[in-house]
C-alpha cells in the first residue's frame, strides 16, 4: 500500500457537514507542540506523569491521549483540547489544493502517505486534470479510473473536506 491508513473519527453534530478528525494531523500537530515548547518525549511525559511511550504513540498517531491527559496538555500549551484534536494549521505553503503543484515531488509523495488511497481520490475529484495527472504520475501502481469509480458519487463538502485535511498536513509538515 503506499499511502498510510487514516483514522477518520465522525462526531454526529457535525455530519451534515461531513467534518472529519484526521488523527495524523492531530499526531503532528502533537509533536508541533512539544518541540515549539521545547520540550523532549522524556520530559513531556514526566510533566504528565505518564510513559515516554504513551507520547511517543501520540505522535506517531497510534493512539490519541484521553481526555484527562488531553486536559493537562490544554493547560500546559494554553489551549483548548479542540485545538488540540482539530489544530488550525495556518498557511505556510499552500493555502488552495490547486497549489499542490508547487510543492517538490519527494515532499508532496511524503504528505500524501498519511492518508490512504481512498482519501487522496476523494480529494483529487475535486482538482484539475493537471492535479490530477501530477498525482497519477507520482503513484503510477495505483489505478485512479477504478478508485474513483468504487467511490461513485460523493458531496462536493467531502472533496473540499479532504482537500483541506491534505493543505493541513502539508502546511504542518512545513512548520520549522
Amino acid at each position: 500500500m503506499l499511502f498510510g491508513t487514516c483514522q477518520i473519527l465522525v462526531f454526529p453534530e457535525y455530519l451534515p457537514y461531513n467534518i472529519f478528525m484526521n488523527t495524523n494531523i492531530t499526531a503532528k500537530y502533537l509533536q508541533f507542540l512539544r518541540k515549539s515548547n521545547h520540550y523532549t518525549q522524556d520530559t513531556l511525559a514526566k510533566k504528565l506523569n505518564i510513559s515516554r511511550q504513551a507520547v511517543s504513540k501520540w505522535e506517531t498517531g497510534t493512539t490519541l491521549p484521553d481526555l484527562e491527559v488531553l486536559l493537562k496538555l490544554s493547560k500546559l500549551y494554553g489551549i483548548t483540547i479542540n485545538d488540540i484534536l482539530e489544530p488550525r494549521i495556518y498557511p505556510q505553503k499552500i493555502i488552495d489544493f490547486e497549489q499542490i503543484a508547487t510543492i517538490p515531488e519527494n515532499e508532496l509523495r511524503e504528505a500524501l502517505k498519511h492518508f490512504d488511497t481512498a482519501s487522496v481520490v476523494t480529494a483529487l475529484m475535486g482538482a484539475s486534470p493537471q492535479t490530477n495527472d501530477l498525482i497519477e504520475k507520482l503513484f503510477p501502481d495505483i489505478d485512479f479510473a477504478i478508485e474513483r469509480n468504487k467511490i461513485g458519487r460523493i458531496r462536493i463538502e467531502t472533496v473540499e473536506n479532504m482537500q483541506n485535511q491534505i493543505i493541513s498536513m502539508i502546511n504542518l509538515q512545513a512548520i520549522p
